[in-house]
């Protein structure tokens, strides 16, 4: 799909009066959206800007201006909300940005990369920011720069174009279509990837209702706390019929609607889930108190969504079958391979090309065509007795048990593996222990749990453990815990 089809489809003449967005009592339908991002897109090419970024929340002035850089052929640069002030700097630098559309507080610190504010119409609340600046190697094509959130202290940036972003969009829309989804919420940053496609244009696609709200109102803040109340009364006041999960929501979710006893919203019908390993155990509890949550798989280089499990083709624990767009296959050593819809290249590196993409993942597709994914590929555990572990493997395992939210495995080069713990909220050692038992009682005995110990610290974005959608920081938190085995750091975790 290209940009001229993806704005005919939201233009067409039977849907102009339905409502496109809510936002906090206030809607748009889809005439005054067009007309809103017409104008916008006409006042962004008046500013020859190369490359514009938003550090916005979410709420209809992101979605409009995201759609207006779309429809102008302008680079656009979303940076989520909770970037430190070194990330920020970092990315605006990598991307060579002209343009910032931001709110006042965070325009001022942006004064000493040399942004000056600008007289702007149509951006609501935003501030309009500019500067002189050497323009960048881009990968021609580009559309949109996403930023991974990665396992280091800078994100890398994607280069994406708009047929690979708006392919995913089209394909998901008809994939969902057979579930009547007319309403969606945002729960995610609109900053993500997996949000922007699947919680903005694919609804559109489908002539949706998006209510985007701030992050705050469905119980974000920050990148990685999240209030399980404010996100239900979000929920089931917006009688979404989607929307998209992190697994670490969906359990916290869960937990609090099994422990006040309130049931899910009624009009709730399908919750996707993903960003990080979900597992069965998971899927299994929030299926059982009426959430309807299916596993996903999908990554910015491959313009995010490639499987996803369906009501009608649904296997708890795998993935998900591939969508149309989405080619797979599984390398001799296990690690996943995509193409269809791959990335033009990262920032600053060689463009991609047409060949097969390696995901960095390891799994198998089984004989019905769904994914298992088993870990990351760089994670690969190697005991003293020369048998290779996938630690996300045994994790979901430890993490099936209610009394542990969180767990991150260790064992480079030692005769059996250890764990580091983030126990639910009082649960005791013998609990925990207990909890540990059970999981080893159900793996290989080179798989099993010896040394554990809680963390010091939670296994979040703002304690630095994690990255923004929940992946752990294992070498810092190696670093943190480096006793787990008696004080040796060892040198591969160097």
């Amino acid at each position: 799909m290209n940009v001229a089809e993806f704005f005919a489809r939201i233009a067409a003449t039977d849907r102009q009066a339905d409502v496109a967005l809510v936002e906090e009592g206030r809607t748009r339908s889809y005439a005054d959206l067009l007309a809103h991002v017409n104008s916008l897109a006409e006042a962004l090419l008046a500013l020859r800007s190369r490359t514009i970024a938003s550090i916005l929340d979410n709420g209809a002035d992101w979605v409009a201006l995201d759609l207006a850089c779309l429809m102008a052929g302008i680079v656009h640069v979303p940076i989520p909300v909770f970037f430190s002030p070194q990330q920020l700097a970092f990315v605006l630098e990598q991307v060579g940005a002209d343009t910032v559309v931001c709110d006042a507080l965070t325009a001022q610190p942006l004064a000493a990369l040399g942004f000056s504010a600008k007289p702007s119409s149509g951006l609501g609340n935003a501030q309009l920011l500019r500067r002189s600046v050497a323009a960048v190697g881009i990968h021609q094509g580009t559309q949109k720069i996403t930023f991974t959130s990665g396992t280091t202290g800078m994100p890398k940036g994607v280069c994406l174009g708009s047929t690979q972003l708006l392919t995913v969009a089209e394909e998901l829309a008809a994939a969902l279509d057979p579930l009547g989804l007319s309403r969606h919420m945002n729960a995610l940053p609109l900053p993500i990837l997996l949000e922007n496609i699947a919680g903005i244009y694919a609804p559109l696609l489908m002539g949706a209702t998006v209510s985007v709200l701030p992050l705050q109102a469905v119980g974000l803040r920050g990148s990685s706390t999240f209030d399980p109340r404010a996100f239900h009364l979000a929920l089931d006041g917006s009688a979404a019929h989607s929307v998209i999960m992190l697994p670490q929501m969906l359990r916290v979710y869960g937990e609090w609607l099994d422990m006040t006893t309130t049931p899910p919203p009624a009009s709730l019908r399908f919750m996707p889930v993903g960003g990080a390993a979900v597992g069965a155990a998971l899927l299994a509890k929030a299926r059982k108190i009426g959430l309807p949550a299916y596993e996903g798989y999908g990554l910015s280089e491959g313009a995010s969504v490639q499987t996803l499990n369906l009501p009608d083709a649904d296997l708890p624990g795998s993935a998900g079958r591939a969508l149309p767009h989405s080619h797979l296959r599984v390398a001799e050593d296990g690690e996943v391979m995509v193409s269809g819809t791959v990335a033009l290249g990262y920032l600053g590196q060689p463009p991609v090309g047409d060949a097969w993409f390696a995901t960095g993942d390891l799994g198998n597709i089984d004989a019905a065509g769904f994914l298992h994914i088993l870990g990351r590929k760089k994670n690969v555990l190697i005991t003293s007795f020369g048998r290779n572990v996938s630690p996300e493997w045994v994790e979901l395992r430890l993490t099936g048990s209610p009394c542990i939210h969180h767990a991150v495995v260790f064992g480079e080069a030692q005769p059996s593996l250890g764990a580091v713990v983030w126990p639910a909220p009082g649960a005791t050692d013998i609990e925990v222990q207990s909890a540990i038992d059970e999981a080893n009682a159900a793996l290989p005995d080179y798989a099993r749990i010896g040394n554990w110990m809680r963390a010091r610290a939670p296994f979040s974005a703002d304690a630095e453990l994690a990255t923004a959608n929940g992946r752990p920081r294992r070498d810092r938190i190696f670093s943190l815990h480096h006793d787990l085995f008696g004080g040796e750091r060892r040198a591969a975790l160097q």
